[in-house]
Protein backbone atom coordinates (compact mmCIF):
# COMPACT_ATOMS: atom_id res chain seq x y z
CA UNK A 1 0.00 0.00 0.00
CA UNK A 2 1.21 3.45 -0.38
CA UNK A 3 1.37 4.46 2.66
CA UNK A 4 -2.35 4.24 3.68
CA UNK A 5 -2.21 2.15 6.68
CA UNK A 6 -0.96 2.16 10.00
CA UNK A 7 -0.35 -0.85 12.19
CA UNK A 8 1.09 -4.63 12.04
CA UNK A 9 -1.28 -6.59 14.37
CA UNK A 10 -4.02 -3.75 15.14
CA UNK A 11 -4.27 -1.90 12.23
CA UNK A 12 -6.05 0.32 9.80
CA UNK A 13 -6.66 1.65 6.14
CA UNK A 14 -7.72 4.85 5.54
CA UNK A 15 -9.31 5.91 1.95
CA UNK A 16 -11.33 8.41 0.98
CA UNK A 17 -10.67 12.11 -0.34
CA UNK A 18 -11.98 15.40 1.51
CA UNK A 19 -14.56 16.42 -0.87
CA UNK A 20 -14.80 12.83 -2.60
CA UNK A 21 -18.39 11.03 -2.16
CA UNK A 22 -16.84 9.35 1.40
CA UNK A 23 -14.22 9.02 3.59
CA UNK A 24 -13.63 5.44 5.56
CA UNK A 25 -11.25 3.26 7.30
CA UNK A 26 -11.28 -0.21 7.60
CA UNK A 27 -9.72 -1.73 10.74
CA UNK A 28 -8.00 -5.24 11.04
CA UNK A 29 -6.63 -7.22 13.87
CA UNK A 30 -9.85 -6.40 16.31
CA UNK A 31 -10.23 -9.55 18.77
CA UNK A 32 -13.74 -10.89 18.50
CA UNK A 33 -16.57 -10.50 21.27
CA UNK A 34 -15.68 -7.12 22.69
CA UNK A 35 -18.62 -5.35 22.68
CA UNK A 36 -19.46 -1.98 20.35
CA UNK A 37 -21.25 1.14 21.24
CA UNK A 38 -22.60 3.20 18.21
CA UNK A 39 -23.26 6.43 20.10
CA UNK A 40 -19.74 6.05 21.74
CA UNK A 41 -18.29 5.99 18.42
CA UNK A 42 -20.31 9.00 17.26
CA UNK A 43 -19.35 10.90 20.44
CA UNK A 44 -15.54 10.70 19.43
CA UNK A 45 -16.39 11.55 16.29
CA UNK A 46 -18.11 14.89 17.03
CA UNK A 47 -15.62 15.91 19.27
CA UNK A 48 -13.30 16.27 15.86
CA UNK A 49 -16.36 17.15 13.62
CA UNK A 50 -16.07 20.45 12.22
CA UNK A 51 -18.32 23.22 12.20
CA UNK A 52 -19.13 22.78 15.96
CA UNK A 53 -16.08 24.81 17.76
CA UNK A 54 -17.00 28.55 17.55
CA UNK A 55 -13.44 30.06 15.72
CA UNK A 56 -12.64 27.25 13.87
CA UNK A 57 -13.58 25.47 10.15
CA UNK A 58 -17.22 26.94 8.71
CA UNK A 59 -17.50 23.06 7.18
CA UNK A 60 -20.24 21.67 8.83
CA UNK A 61 -20.22 18.00 8.25
CA UNK A 62 -22.60 15.65 10.80
CA UNK A 63 -19.93 12.69 10.34
CA UNK A 64 -22.58 10.25 11.13
CA UNK A 65 -20.73 6.84 10.79
CA UNK A 66 -22.18 4.83 9.00
CA UNK A 67 -20.71 0.82 9.68
CA UNK A 68 -20.65 -1.65 7.31
CA UNK A 69 -18.87 -4.81 8.13
CA UNK A 70 -17.65 -6.54 11.35
CA UNK A 71 -19.76 -6.25 13.96
CA UNK A 72 -22.54 -8.29 14.76
CA UNK A 73 -25.39 -7.56 17.90
CA UNK A 74 -23.11 -4.87 19.08
CA UNK A 75 -20.20 -7.05 19.07
CA UNK A 76 -16.82 -7.32 17.08
CA UNK A 77 -16.84 -10.32 15.11
CA UNK A 78 -12.81 -10.68 14.96
CA UNK A 79 -13.40 -10.05 11.37
CA UNK A 80 -11.89 -6.74 9.84
CA UNK A 81 -14.29 -3.69 10.53
CA UNK A 82 -15.44 -1.00 7.78
CA UNK A 83 -16.73 1.99 8.98
CA UNK A 84 -17.76 5.20 5.98
CA UNK A 85 -18.17 8.84 6.48
CA UNK A 86 -20.51 10.38 3.69
CA UNK A 87 -19.31 13.97 2.73
CA UNK A 88 -22.56 16.09 2.99
CA UNK A 89 -21.14 19.63 3.02
CA UNK A 90 -18.74 20.19 0.68
CA UNK A 91 -18.30 23.83 -1.60
CA UNK A 92 -15.29 23.02 -4.27
CA UNK A 93 -15.42 25.70 -5.28
CA UNK A 94 -13.61 27.32 -2.39
CA UNK A 95 -10.55 25.84 -3.65
CA UNK A 96 -10.64 27.18 -7.30
CA UNK A 97 -8.69 29.72 -6.17
CA UNK A 98 -5.58 27.52 -5.32
CA UNK A 99 -6.53 25.60 -8.17
CA UNK A 100 -2.98 26.11 -9.97
CA UNK A 101 -1.04 27.41 -6.17
CA UNK A 102 0.71 25.17 -4.03
CA UNK A 103 0.48 26.45 -0.14
CA UNK A 104 3.85 26.34 1.65
CA UNK A 105 3.79 23.50 4.23
CA UNK A 106 1.06 21.97 2.71
CA UNK A 107 1.30 19.18 0.17
CA UNK A 108 0.08 20.54 -2.76
CA UNK A 109 3.60 20.67 -4.47
CA UNK A 110 4.80 17.67 -3.45
CA UNK A 111 1.81 16.00 -3.94
CA UNK A 112 1.83 16.63 -7.79
CA UNK A 113 5.23 16.25 -8.00
CA UNK A 114 4.64 12.83 -7.06
CA UNK A 115 1.65 11.16 -8.77
CA UNK A 116 1.41 14.36 -11.75
CA UNK A 117 -1.69 15.15 -10.18
CA UNK A 118 -3.42 15.87 -7.74
CA UNK A 119 -7.27 16.97 -6.26
CA UNK A 120 -7.09 20.68 -5.36
CA UNK A 121 -10.71 20.35 -3.75
CA UNK A 122 -9.60 20.61 0.33
CA UNK A 123 -6.30 19.03 -0.54
CA UNK A 124 -7.66 15.18 -1.50
CA UNK A 125 -5.67 12.72 0.53
CA UNK A 126 -4.00 15.58 2.13
CA UNK A 127 -6.64 16.92 4.01
CA UNK A 128 -7.00 17.01 7.81
CA UNK A 129 -10.49 15.76 6.99
CA UNK A 130 -8.69 12.11 6.57
CA UNK A 131 -7.98 12.22 10.44
CA UNK A 132 -12.07 10.73 10.54
CA UNK A 133 -10.55 7.52 9.73
CA UNK A 134 -8.21 7.56 12.59
CA UNK A 135 -10.56 8.97 15.54
CA UNK A 136 -12.83 5.59 14.60
CA UNK A 137 -9.76 3.52 14.77
CA UNK A 138 -9.10 4.75 18.05
CA UNK A 139 -12.26 4.04 19.26
CA UNK A 140 -11.79 0.67 18.48
CA UNK A 141 -8.58 0.60 20.24
CA UNK A 142 -9.66 1.72 22.95
CA UNK A 143 -12.29 -1.42 23.30
CA UNK A 144 -8.75 -2.98 22.87
CA UNK A 145 -7.11 -1.22 26.41
CA UNK A 146 -10.14 -0.39 27.84
CA UNK A 147 -8.07 0.52 31.29
CA UNK A 148 -5.56 2.77 29.63
CA UNK A 149 -6.43 6.48 30.32
CA UNK A 150 -5.19 8.54 27.28
CA UNK A 151 -5.76 12.39 27.27
CA UNK A 152 -4.12 15.43 25.32
CA UNK A 153 -4.69 18.74 25.83
CA UNK A 154 -3.53 22.20 24.68
CA UNK A 155 -0.51 23.35 26.20
CA UNK A 156 0.30 26.60 23.80
CA UNK A 157 -1.91 28.20 21.22
CA UNK A 158 -0.99 31.90 20.89
CA UNK A 159 -0.67 33.51 23.69
CA UNK A 160 -2.31 30.87 25.55
CA UNK A 161 0.15 28.72 27.74
CA UNK A 162 -0.39 26.15 29.92
CA UNK A 163 3.00 24.77 31.24
CA UNK A 164 2.29 22.08 33.68
CA UNK A 165 0.27 18.67 34.09
CA UNK A 166 -3.22 19.59 35.24
CA UNK A 167 -4.49 17.77 38.86
CA UNK A 168 -7.61 16.97 37.25
CA UNK A 169 -6.43 15.58 34.02
CA UNK A 170 -9.55 13.59 33.23
CA UNK A 171 -11.61 17.16 33.19
CA UNK A 172 -13.59 18.08 29.90
CA UNK A 173 -11.91 20.70 28.49
CA UNK A 174 -14.08 21.68 25.87
CA UNK A 175 -14.56 23.03 23.43
CA UNK A 176 -10.91 24.43 23.20
CA UNK A 177 -8.82 21.37 24.99
CA UNK A 178 -7.18 24.16 27.14
CA UNK A 179 -6.67 23.33 30.77
CA UNK A 180 -7.81 26.86 31.74
CA UNK A 181 -11.82 26.51 30.68
CA UNK A 182 -12.32 30.12 32.19
CA UNK A 183 -10.08 31.80 29.00
CA UNK A 184 -12.53 29.79 26.54
CA UNK A 185 -14.32 33.35 25.53
CA UNK A 186 -10.88 35.12 25.19
CA UNK A 187 -9.78 32.16 22.57
CA UNK A 188 -13.04 31.77 21.14
CA UNK A 189 -12.14 36.11 20.17
CA UNK A 190 -8.22 35.48 19.40
CA UNK A 191 -9.51 32.88 16.75
CA UNK A 192 -12.28 34.74 15.23
CA UNK A 193 -10.00 37.43 14.97
CA UNK A 194 -7.42 35.02 13.14
CA UNK A 195 -9.90 34.09 10.86
CA UNK A 196 -11.31 37.23 10.26
CA UNK A 197 -7.29 38.58 9.45
CA UNK A 198 -6.73 36.05 7.18
CA UNK A 199 -4.18 34.63 9.62
CA UNK A 200 -3.54 31.52 11.34
CA UNK A 201 -1.68 30.06 14.38
CA UNK A 202 0.20 26.87 15.86
CA UNK A 203 1.18 25.56 19.25
CA UNK A 204 1.76 22.85 20.84
CA UNK A 205 0.16 19.58 22.44
CA UNK A 206 0.99 17.32 25.66
CA UNK A 207 -0.33 13.63 26.15
CA UNK A 208 -0.63 11.81 29.14
CA UNK A 209 -1.24 8.58 29.61
CA UNK A 210 -2.36 6.70 32.58
CA UNK A 211 -2.19 2.28 33.27
CA UNK A 212 -0.46 1.41 30.57
CA UNK A 213 0.65 -2.35 30.49
CA UNK A 214 4.10 -2.66 31.09
CA UNK A 215 6.66 -3.97 28.55
CA UNK A 216 4.94 -2.68 25.39
CA UNK A 217 7.23 -1.56 22.80
CA UNK A 218 10.51 -3.72 21.62
CA UNK A 219 13.89 -3.36 21.64
CA UNK A 220 15.38 -2.06 18.08
CA UNK A 221 13.33 -0.74 15.40
CA UNK A 222 10.06 -0.74 17.11
CA UNK A 223 10.42 0.93 19.84
CA UNK A 224 7.08 2.05 21.49
CA UNK A 225 9.04 5.35 21.17
CA UNK A 226 10.03 5.04 17.58
CA UNK A 227 6.17 4.01 17.06
CA UNK A 228 4.53 6.78 19.26
CA UNK A 229 6.63 9.06 16.53
CA UNK A 230 5.83 8.06 13.96
CA UNK A 231 2.23 8.05 14.55
CA UNK A 232 1.98 11.79 16.03
CA UNK A 233 3.97 13.03 13.13
CA UNK A 234 1.72 11.38 10.45
CA UNK A 235 -1.01 13.78 11.23
CA UNK A 236 -0.26 16.20 8.42
CA UNK A 237 -0.30 19.51 10.92
CA UNK A 238 2.72 18.28 13.78
CA UNK A 239 5.97 18.93 12.75
CA UNK A 240 7.87 17.93 15.96
CA UNK A 241 7.60 15.08 18.63
CA UNK A 242 9.42 14.44 22.36
CA UNK A 243 8.58 12.74 25.42
CA UNK A 244 9.72 12.47 28.91
CA UNK A 245 12.09 15.49 29.38
CA UNK A 246 12.37 15.56 26.11
CA UNK A 247 14.50 18.59 24.46
CA UNK A 248 15.16 19.67 27.93
CA UNK A 249 17.99 16.86 28.42
CA UNK A 250 20.22 18.62 26.57
CA UNK A 251 20.89 21.08 29.07
CA UNK A 252 21.09 18.55 31.68
CA UNK A 253 23.88 16.06 33.23
CA UNK A 254 22.97 12.29 33.48
CA UNK A 255 23.28 12.53 37.29
CA UNK A 256 20.39 14.71 37.07
CA UNK A 257 18.46 12.60 34.02
CA UNK A 258 18.86 9.88 35.83
CA UNK A 259 17.52 10.74 39.58
CA UNK A 260 14.21 9.14 39.24
CA UNK A 261 12.40 7.09 35.86
CA UNK A 262 9.89 9.88 35.50
CA UNK A 263 12.56 11.27 33.38
CA UNK A 264 11.83 9.42 30.54
CA UNK A 265 8.13 9.08 30.35
CA UNK A 266 7.34 6.32 30.67
CA UNK A 267 9.33 4.55 28.82
CA UNK A 268 12.81 2.89 28.32
CA UNK A 269 14.98 1.22 26.05
CA UNK A 270 11.91 2.08 23.67
CA UNK A 271 9.32 -0.31 26.19
CA UNK A 272 6.85 0.55 29.04
CA UNK A 273 8.02 0.83 32.36
CA UNK A 274 4.36 1.37 34.11
CA UNK A 275 5.33 5.06 34.89
CA UNK A 276 2.85 7.43 33.57
CA UNK A 277 3.41 8.60 29.84
CA UNK A 278 4.52 12.28 29.13
CA UNK A 279 4.51 13.20 25.48
CA UNK A 280 4.24 16.45 23.62
CA UNK A 281 4.10 17.51 19.97
CA UNK A 282 4.09 20.83 17.63
CA UNK A 283 1.80 22.15 15.38
CA UNK A 284 2.45 24.32 12.57
CA UNK A 285 -0.27 27.05 11.61
CA UNK A 286 -2.78 26.10 9.01
CA UNK A 287 -0.77 26.72 5.57
CA UNK A 288 -3.86 28.79 4.12
CA UNK A 289 -3.92 32.41 4.63
CA UNK A 290 -4.50 35.67 3.67
CA UNK A 291 -7.99 36.73 1.40
CA UNK A 292 -8.00 32.68 0.59
CA UNK A 293 -8.54 31.83 4.29
CA UNK A 294 -11.02 34.82 4.74
CA UNK A 295 -13.08 33.21 1.37
CA UNK A 296 -12.74 29.24 2.37
CA UNK A 297 -13.76 27.28 4.78
CA UNK A 298 -10.36 26.57 6.84
CA UNK A 299 -9.06 26.23 10.75
CA UNK A 300 -7.34 29.37 11.40
CA UNK A 301 -5.57 26.98 14.36
CA UNK A 302 -6.39 23.37 14.06
CA UNK A 303 -5.38 22.40 17.64
CA UNK A 304 -9.17 22.28 18.94
CA UNK A 305 -10.10 19.37 16.33
CA UNK A 306 -7.56 17.73 16.42
CA UNK A 307 -7.10 16.67 19.91
CA UNK A 308 -9.07 13.56 19.57
CA UNK A 309 -7.03 12.34 16.59
CA UNK A 310 -4.08 12.95 18.67
CA UNK A 311 -5.77 10.47 21.53
CA UNK A 312 -6.92 8.31 18.64
CA UNK A 313 -3.03 7.59 17.30
CA UNK A 314 -2.05 6.78 20.94
CA UNK A 315 -4.97 4.76 21.18
CA UNK A 316 -3.58 2.58 18.14
CA UNK A 317 -0.34 2.24 18.90
CA UNK A 318 -1.01 0.65 22.36
CA UNK A 319 -3.38 -1.79 21.12
CA UNK A 320 -0.64 -2.61 17.91
CA UNK A 321 1.63 -3.11 21.09
CA UNK A 322 -0.40 -4.67 23.33
CA UNK A 323 -1.64 -7.45 20.85
CA UNK A 324 1.76 -7.88 19.45
CA UNK A 325 2.62 -8.65 23.22
CA UNK A 326 0.32 -10.86 24.10
CA UNK A 327 0.75 -12.90 20.76
CA UNK A 328 3.96 -13.98 21.95
CA UNK A 329 3.68 -14.40 25.70
CA UNK A 330 2.67 -17.59 26.86
CA UNK A 331 0.74 -17.11 30.40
Amino acid sequence: MRGNSFGKMFSLTSFGESHGEAMGVVIDGVPANLIFNLKDLQAELDRRAPGKIAGTTARAESDVAEVLSGIFEDKTLGTPITVLIRNTNQKSADYDKIKNEHRPGHADKTTELKYGIRDHRGGGRSSGRETVARVIAGYFAGLVLPNVDVKAFVSKMGPFEFKSIPEDINKNFAPYSFPQTEKNEEIKKYLEDLKSNGESIGGRVRIVVDNCPVGLGEPAFDKLKADFAKALLSIGAVVSFSYGLGEEMANMTGSEVSKHSASFGGMEGGISNGDRMLMAITFKPTSTVGEKAKEGRHDPCIIPRAIPVVEAMVKIVLADHYLRQNAYTLK
